[in-house]
C-alpha cells in the first residue's frame, strides 16, 4: 500500500471526520509505516458541511445579523470560502427547528427570511457562487422569506406586500421582482437535497414534514393547499411549474423557492461536497479508499457518505472500506461495492463507553490496523 485516502463522515457524538481520519492513520502506519494517508474532512451537506469545505479548501467564517425563524435578531455564521467568490451556507443557522422552543413551533409563522439576510450579507461581499444546506428547517414557507429578504414582494389581491412565512402562501396573486438584488442574476446556487418529495401534495411538504415542526392537521392542510396555490401563481408569473419536481419539497419548499427564483441546482449533499472539494482528483492513483459513518446501515445505502464516496472511487478501479461505529444491515442490503464493511466496536461493549473520543478512536485505530493486516497478507501470497 503507497497511497491510502481516508474520507469518513463524523461518528457523531464521538469523533469529528478528521479526528476519524486521524485514527486511521495510525492504524494504517502500525502496518504500512511508508504509506501516504491523505486525510478529507468530508460531510454529506448537512451538520459540519462548512467546517469540511473551508478545511478543505480554505476560507473564513462571517458572522451576520440575522432573523430567526420568528424574525427575532440573532447574529449567524457562514463560510465564505478562499476564492473570495463562494459561500457555504447552512439554513439551519438561521432558520432551524433547534432555535426554537417545542412551544414556539408553527410553520404558520415562521419564516426563512433570515437564510435571505445570510445570502445578501455574501453577495454585497462579492460572492458569486453558494452551495446551501437546507436541511434542519423549521419553516414551510416556500422560500418566500428567503426571497423576501433577497428583494422579491409578493403580492396579495389588494397589492399590499404580504409577509414571507407559511401562512401568505394562500394570499399570493403576484409576485414583484422589480427590486431583486442586480447580484442575484449574476450567481450560482447549489443545494445540497437528500429529500425526494415535491412541492405539495401527500407526499410534499407540509404532509410530510410539517408536523414535525409544530403543524397541527389542519396546518397541515392549510399550507398544502397554499403551496398547491403558489405553485399555480409561480407557473404563471415566472414559467417554472415545480409541483411535481423532486426536491422541490425540501426544507418546507425552500427547494422549490431555489429551483424557481434563483436557478438553482438540487444535488445530493455528499455529491456537492465531493464536486466542491475536487475528490476525484484528490483519490487518483490510490490503492485503497477508506470511508465511514457513525452507523452504517440501510440509510447508508441510499446516498449518504460513505455510499457517496464508493461509487467515486469505484469509477476509478480503486477498492472502498467502510467502517461505522456500528452496521446493521439486512440480508437484502446490497454492499457489493464494498470490499468490506465492519464495524468497529468490539461485540458487548456498552455503548455509553463506545461514544467516548477516547474509546472510540482507539476502536477506529485497531480496527484499521486489523484490516491492514488483511491487506498484507494478500500483499504476500
Amino acid at each position: 500500500m503507497k497511497k491510502i485516502v481516508v474520507a469518513s463522515d463524523s461518528f457523531k457524538g464521538s469523533l469529528t471526520s478528521l479526528e476519524v481520519a486521524g485514527s486511521a492513520e495510525q492504524g494504517i502506519h502500525e502496518v504500512f509505516p511508508e504509506c501516504e494517508v491523505v486525510k478529507v474532512n468530508v460531510a454529506d451537506g448537512g451538520e459540519g458541511t462548512m467546517d469540511a469545505l473551508r478545511s478543505t479548501l480554505g476560507g473564513q467564517w462571517v458572522t451576520v445579523a440575522a432573523a430567526d425563524p420568528l424574525g427575532r435578531p440573532r447574529d449567524v455564521s457562514y463560510v465564505v470560502l478562499s476564492d473570495g467568490k463562494t459561500a457555504v451556507i447552512e439554513m439551519s443557522a438561521a432558520s432551524g427547528l433547534p432555535l426554537l422552543e417545542p412551544q414556539e413551533r408553527n410553520p404558520m409563522l415562521t419564516s426563512t427570511c433570515g437564510t435571505g439576510h445570510m445570502i445578501a450579507d455574501a453577495l454585497s461581499r462579492g460572492c458569486r457562487r453558494f452551495l446551501v444546506g437546507i436541511g434542519g428547517s423549521a419553516t414551510n414557507d416556500a422560500g418566500m422569506g428567503m426571497l423576501e429578504a433577497l428583494g422579491f414582494r409578493f403580492m396579495d389581491k389588494d397589492g399590499n406586500v404580504l409577509p414571507g412565512r407559511g401562512e401568505s402562501m394562500a394570499e399570493v396573486v403576484d409576485i414583484d421582482m422589480s427590486h431583486v438584488c442586480p447580484e442575484v442574476e449574476e450567481s450560482e446556487f447549489i443545494i445540497a437535497c437528500d429529500v425526494d418529495s415535491p412541492f405539495c401534495g401527500p407526499r410534499g411538504a407540509a404532509y410530510v414534514f410539517s408536523p414535525q415542526k409544530g403543524a397541527d392537521p389542519q396546518m397541515v392542510a392549510e399550507l398544502d393547499a397554499g403551496m398547491e396555490h403558489l405553485a399555480e401563481v409561480i407557473a404563471r408569473v415566472v414559467g417554472k411549474d415545480i409541483k411535481d419536481v423532486p426536491g422541490a419539497g425540501a426544507a418546507g419548499g425552500l427547494g422549490g423557492g431555489f429551483l424557481a427564483f434563483l436557478n438553482a441546482r438540487l444535488e445530493r449533499g455528499i455529491e456537492m461536497v465531493l464536486n466542491a472539494i475536487g475528490f476525484d482528483d484528490i483519490i487518483r492513483g490510490a490503492d485503497l479508499v477508506m470511508t465511514g459513518e457513525g452507523r452504517v446501515d440501510s440509510q447508508t445505502l441510499t446516498g449518504k457518505t460513505p455510499f457517496g464516496i464508493m461509487k467515486r472511487a469505484r469509477k476509478q478501479g480503486i477498492p472502498t472500506v467502510a467502517v461505522g461505529g456500528s452496521v446493521k444491515l439486512g440480508d437484502d442490503d446490497d454492499v457489493s461495492g464494498f470490499d468490506m464493511v465492519i464495524p468497529v466496536t468490539p461485540e458487548g461493549m456498552p455503548l455509553e463507553e463506545a461514544m467516548k473520543t477516547e474509546t472510540a478512536s482507539a476502536n477506529v485505530r485497531e480496527t484499521v490496523k486489523k484490516i491492514m493486516l488483511t491487506y498484507k497478507t494478500e500483499e504476500n501470497e
